[in-house]
């Protein structure tokens, strides 16, 4: 019957934090504010301090501590060399000039005003130097920011104060005393350096095989199984060596970033790493104590206000020094002003250690949402100052390696050569097949191709659907026009092109949301009948005269045959036809 009880307290539980979760985010979403702040007011809602519904918070943010290392396992994929290089400068040098300054700026300021000792100090203000990429990303897309210079930057600052997390987890974890078998600094360090080799060489020699074995198997099931397993098989490995988990799956990730298998595994993990963060947030909602906030409202808003004031004045700075304009410069500190989901993170794993107190944390945690909620208002109050004057105006960038201008769906003989086209005229693409033999023979031709099926929205989606102008689906199974159109509703941006394989194809396409839909062979049997009759001694205005009747007579049948809804409509059509030309001939 205990058990029975604690099962009905779970559901219960779970059922409270998914119903606040639902409507909060529903709402700050309409409200252009974010879900992680919906997922922090759902929490607050539902603890201790308003509404009391749902007690274990700390037990729940145990487990939904999942959702940081599957994010962790997910930038980690996003860390190929290639993309690496590309920033290097904006990432280690804006990026580290960016977390340095602003996380030691805070720091003291932490230690003026409130007094804390060094090591608190440093686990408070290290973490508020972090901005949220889970608010600034989408920000960046739905203003279409994301691929221009800016946008890049803005980019390269997230991308390495994501990397920033694990030295900071490592530094926070080393600053506590509260764990009577943490080991010393040096051996911390030796472990990890360590762990991090026996995770990459594991990478190399088993987990490669491993995906590649499952490729060839073809079941998708055993592809999220053994991402799960990669995932948490790092996570353990690192916590067993008293390290942090979230290193781990970073790593895990980072050794599968050049896989052809990076698309499917990131589409695998992200329903997972959704859903557990968010229930991250809600737990950490649940755990903000508002009574000290309540006590210290001028210490919470006067905080929130220099957070904002340094981060703001430290990044434009930064930024003229990389030559941008102060229009600019001033954006991107405004952009990265507020503080960061994962400071939430770092301050649980303070208080665990012993340099916060959780009263401390509530403090702080208050100032990070608040922060946060501000964004949106600065970013829409200073819209005027920011943009630049029409003849000056920041122009966007054409694609790049990361982000192509096309996406390839299906490498075999008709998307090699859609493909090689497109690359000829000058378009970058991203290819995609499920076809493990195909992509391993398309390697050893120098062409790189993903492994992942092109026909489920999530894999497009992470394969860069949302930026590139075309989607061409070259595969052997004809998508269906409601598949269409939800690609369609989902990357407005592309126009989509498809591959059919007969009549039939083209008459159930011929009103979906598919610009063109081409017969595979249509074009090779013209070129091949039009060969024949060369050979057999036509001249050439011949020819073309009889490629143009039968392309004049497809037309009408196809017409018809649209418009019936049935390959059989232009039967008595196909017949009149085929007696006027033997009359002619």
């Amino acid at each position: 019957m205990e058990g029975h009880d604690a099962a009905g307290l779970l559901l219960r539980d779970g059922l409270w934090m998914l119903t606040f979760a639902l409507f909060a985010v529903l709402a700050f979403r309409r409200a252009g504010l974010g879900a992680t702040l919906g997922y922090l007011v759902a929490g607050a809602l539902l603890g201790p301090s308003v509404f009391g519904l749902v007690d274990g918070a700390e037990e729940m943010a145990e487990i939904a501590e999942l959702g940081i290392v599957m994010l962790l396992f997910v930038v980690g994929l996003e860390l190929s060399p290639a993309r690496l290089w590309r920033l290097k400068g904006a990432i280690f040098g804006l990026g580290l000039a960016q977390v340095t300054a602003c996380g030691l700026a805070v720091a003291a300021t932490v230690l003026a005003l409130a007094g804390y000792p060094l090591a608190a100090a440093l686990a408070i203000g290290l973490p508020l130097g972090l901005s949220s990429t889970a608010q600034v990303l989408p920000m960046l897309q739905s203003g279409g920011k994301l691929r221009t210079p800016f946008g890049e930057r803005a980019f390269a600052i997230l991308l390495f104060q994501d990397l920033s997390i694990i030295p900071l987890i490592t530094i926070v974890t080393a600053l506590g005393t509260g764990a009577e078998d943490a080991p010393s600094g040096w051996l911390l360090g030796l472990y990890t350096l360590g762990a991090v080799l026996g995770l990459i060489a594991a990478g190399r020699l088993l987990i490669r095989p491993l995906f590649s074995l499952i490729g060839t198997l073809g079941e998708r099931e055993l592809f999220i199984v053994a991402a799960l397993f990669t995932v948490l098989a790092s996570a353990v490995t690192m916590e067993a060596l008293g390290l942090s988990p979230a290193l781990g799956a970073f790593i895990a990730g980072v050794m599968l970033a050049d896989t052809r298998y990076r698309h499917e595994l990131e589409a695998d993990i992200e329903p997972f790493r959704a859903i557990l963060l968010g229930l991250f947030f809600v737990a950490v909602g649940m755990m903000l104590d508002l009574g000290v906030i309540a006590d210290n409202p001028f210490f919470v808003i006067g905080f929130a206000i220099a957070l904002i004031a340094i981060k703001t004045a430290i990044i434009m700075g930064l930024g003229l020094l990389m030559k941008m304009r102060w229009r600019a410069a001033l954006a991107l500190g405004l952009l990265l002003s507020q503080g960061g989901e994962f400071a939430f993170v770092l301050y649980t794993q303070a208080v665990q250690g012993g340099i916060m107190t959780r009263e401390q944390s509530s403090l702080f945690g208050a100032i990070v949402t608040l922060s946060m909620a501000t964004t949106p208002f600065l970013m829409m109050a200073t819209r005027r100052i920011r943009h630049e004057p029409q003849q000056n105006a920041e122009t966007r960038e054409g694609p790049d390696h990361e982000t192509a201008s096309a996406l390839v769906v299906g490498f075999g003989r008709f998307g090699q050569t859609v493909a090689q086209t497109l690359l000829a005229g000058g378009l970058s693409v991203t290819l995609i097949d499920r076809n493990t033999a195909q992509i391993d023979v398309a390697e050893e031709f120098g062409s790189k191709v993903f492994f992942g099926d092109g026909t489920r929205l999530d894999m497009l989606r992470q394969a860069g659907a949302a930026e590139a102008e075309l989607i061409m689906f070259c595969i052997d199974e004809v998508p269906d026009a409601e598949f269409l159109e939800s690609v369609a509703e989902a990357f407005p941006k592309a126009t989509l092109y498809v591959r059919g394989f007969d009549r039939k194809s083209v008459i159930a396409l011929a009103n979906s949301k598919a610009e063109y839909v081409m017969r595979e062979v249509y074009e090779s049997a013209i070129a091949l009948a039009r060969m024949a009759l060369e050979n057999v001694g036509l001249s050439e205005r011949a020819i073309d005269d009889a490629e143009a009747t039968y392309r004049e007579n497809d037309s009408k049948r196809m017409t018809v045959q649209i418009e019936g809804g049935d390959i059989y409509a232009a039967r008595d059509m196909t017949r009149e036809q085929q007696r006027e030309l033997r009359r002619e001939s």
